[in-house]
């Protein structure tokens, strides 16, 4: 495995469990969606796997985690301003 490669697989586990990891909270009342930190884990977990995505070529897991973020980071702008 090229270094290239190790890295977006480790950036690929992160966004894993970043997403598992906003939901599980928010799931179990932790944090809301309304908290900065649900998007955080959301945006950087869905980068994480857009980037291993984006590795691999495939297209599908890269566009939906494009546009989570995206989501996130809007979500995230109307929580900060």
């Amino acid at each position: 495995m090229t270094k290239k490669r190790t890295i977006t697989e480790v950036l690929g586990w992160y966004g894993v469990v970043a997403l598992l990891a906003a939901y599980g909270l928010a799931s179990f009342g932790v944090i809301t969606a309304s908290d900065a930190w649900f998007q955080v884990l959301n945006i950087t977990g869905a980068v994480g796997i857009v980037a291993d995505a984006l590795g691999q070529k495939n297209w599908q897991p890269a566009v939906l985690n494009i546009v989570w973020a995206v989501i996130g980071a809007i979500a995230l702008a109307k929580i900060v301003f």
